[in-house]
């Protein structure tokens, strides 16, 4: 019987969906397998055959045993269109369009499967406390409030860039899950200014942040004549100033990477200046001697730099000041002496050795 759905039809249902024609074709003729077993005296199961350059269906009633297996199949040629009926229309209308959103849904998810640590450019649709819901453009992504960057304030119809962290095919369709809080993010919006990432002259080694406050990077360079702490910051702080700026002013210290890892953790803890780092490696425990002027800018607000330092480097940090390494101790007219314990000894110069990990 002819029942008037072509090739033309499901070609121009399927552009407008953005859906593979295959896709479409697929959902019709489950859409007609469900409209035809809703006919009294139908069998339990079915199959059809729709020739699209002519519109003419076949339909196959199927007997099945208990496992599942076809055991008989026979060709209803006495079928109508006619015959397909009111509820059988209705069932065709709504099969056909699950089957047109588990297209969509499928055709989502195979976009963006794989696509974890890519980052994306949406457009904010709704915030909570909860989520934010953000337009990717041919899908929607959630970011969770703990992958948001503290205190940002997001509102609908801001542009931002995010993180692709996880996808997941639900139930209820595929879940894009994105993030701005993640270390890598960092990482992804520096490749997006330093052409030198992307094509491995430099190289990042190790990431550290506190979301919304600070990042600081460890750059490398495979080629001696390319500085790399230069490439990422850019002339006059060019590049590092599109990152700062996509991040809400969160700062980011770009730090010159060694294998030397006392040399490594004086790097990290700029923009102090260190006198000494004398390293336990076996505990990984690096005790690092800065001026008394230089001790609070080497620790940082509420400890940030040293902490910040600790997990670019791996180890962990203990400041002291020259004075305290000294064992010096203020006299009442203001001047220091040496206690008797701890006689007074020259500063040392900077003598370093350092690597990287996570704070303990």
């Amino acid at each position: 019987m002819n029942i008037g759905i072509t090739r033309d039809m499901v070609e121009e249902l399927a552009e407008m969906r953005g859906l593979d024609p295959d896709a479409v074709s697929t959902a019709v003729a489950r859409a007609l397998v469900a409209a035809y077993k809703r006919r009294p005296g139908a069998p339990e199961e079915a199959r059809v055959l729709l020739d699209l350059d002519n519109g003419e269906l076949r339909v196959f009633g199927q007997e099945l045993d208990e496992d599942g297996n076809v055991i008989d199949e026979w060709e209803d040629t006495d079928i109508s269109p006619a015959e397909f009926g009111r509820i059988a229309a209705q069932t065709f209308k709504q099969v056909m369009s699950q089957g047109v959103r588990e297209a969509v849904r499928d055709q989502v998810f195979e976009l963006y499967e794989g696509r974890e640590g890519d980052l994306v450019t949406g457009i904010v649709q709704q915030v909570d406390h909860r989520f934010t819901v953000v337009d990717l453009g041919d899908a929607e992504a959630l970011m969770p409030g703990s992958e948001r960057i503290p205190f940002e304030r997001l509102e609908r119809g801001n542009r931002i860039k995010a993180l692709i962290l996880e996808v997941r095919n639900e139930a209820k369709g595929p879940q894009i899950i994105i993030s701005r809080s993640h270390p890598d993010f960092v990482r992804r919006l520096l490749e997006l200014e330093v052409p030198e990432l992307v094509d491995g002259t430099i190289q990042i080694e190790a990431i550290a942040r506190e979301p919304g406050h600070r990042t600081k990077l460890a750059v490398s360079s495979n080629d001696s004549n390319v500085d790399p702490k230069g490439a990422c910051v850019g002339a006059r702080g060019s590049r590092v100033r599109q990152i700062v700026n996509e991040l809400r002013g969160e700062k980011v210290d770009v730090v010159q990477y060694s294998a030397d890892t006392a040399r490594l953790i004086a790097e990290a803890l700029g923009p102090a200046k260190v006198i000494e780092v004398r390293l336990d490696e076996e505990e990984e425990v690096a005790v690092v001697i800065v001026s008394e002027h230089q001790l609070s800018l080497a620790i940082g607000k509420e400890g940030q730099n040293a902490r910040l330092a600790a997990r670019l480097t791996g180890y962990r940090v203990d400041i002291r000041s020259d004075v305290e390494d000294r064992g010096e101790v203020p006299t009442e007219d203001g001047e220091e002496t040496a206690a008797a314990e701890a006689p007074a000894a020259e500063p040392a110069d900077v003598d370093v050795e350092a690597v990287a990990s996570e704070e303990e």
